[in-house]
């Protein structure tokens, strides 16, 4: 019997992968990886290893169930199995329902951590998600649950009372939904950001307060994938990134 390795490739930058997630790369005979891990990352596994594409796109889930079989009958055959996926397999990842499906057929899975987008999306946009004077709390949540739980659990006019720092992960679509609840607890003068395409070649970040960053998103769309991160912190986006221009 083989084993299944859940992999967090990480935000997208391919240096940021951790040096036990390259290790599994090179070693495994069968690689399932995402939309957006870096094909550089797949350059290094070797040259017989079973290489195959299951990303899908926002809002497409048929493929789950696929990928979960996928998975089990590879180990099945005795080998190792890596299932690279974008940023960290616990956050938003599906990393539990894999490694679940995976251990209900009595095959050993393991989950190695990448680093996430949100850890990421603060460190390129220059916004602390704690910060003395500033910030003791945050909370991370998505704008995208899960539908077929007939109901939403994602309170955000809760969390932004709650919290000193809410960042919202796949937040494009919603973006405005989101930037107004957000709004009306924390003030539309509270600073945010929104970052895209965090630590890729296309990154961009957009900074304001909420005011102006509603006003943008209300004329324009904002590209895919994107993090929104909002709180007293932004305030020190500009002041960290501007000796860097």
């Amino acid at each position: 019997m083989g084993k299944v390795y859940i992999v967090g490739a990480g935000p997208g930058d391919p240096e940021l992968i951790t040096l036990k997630a390259l290790k599994l790369i090179k070693e495994a005979d069968v690689i399932l990886y995402d939309r957006l891990v870096s094909p550089q990352l797949l350059s290094y596994a070797k040259e017989s290893a079973i290489k195959i594409y299951v990303g899908k796109e926002p809002g497409e889930s048929h493929k789950q169930q696929e990928i979960n079989k996928m998975l089990v009958e590879f180990a099945k055959r005795g080998l190792t199995v890596v299932r690279l996926k974008n940023g960290d397999p616990m956050v938003f990842g599906r990393g539990a329902e894999e490694c679940l499906y995976v251990a209900e057929h009595g095959i050993c899975c393991e989950v190695v951590p990448g680093v996430s987008s949100f850890l990421a999306a603060s460190a390129v946009s220059g916004v602390p998600l704690t910060a003395r004077g500033y910030s003791s709390s945050f909370a991370v949540v998505t704008s995208h649950e899960d539908p077929a739980k007939g109901f939403r659990s994602v309170d955000l006019s809760r969390i932004a009372g709650a919290v000193d720092v809410v960042v919202v992960l796949m937040g494009a679509s919603k973006a405005h939904e989101v930037l107004e609840e957000i709004g009306k607890i924390m003030g539309y003068d509270t600073h945010g950001v929104i970052a895209i395409n965090v630590t890729l070649p296309g990154q961009t970040i957009i900074r304001g307060s909420l005011r102006d960053l509603i006003k943008m998103v209300r004329e324009k769309s904002v590209e895919r994938p994107a993090v929104i991160i909002v709180g007293k912190s932004a305030k020190l986006s500009e002041k960290l990134y501007s000796v860097c221009r």
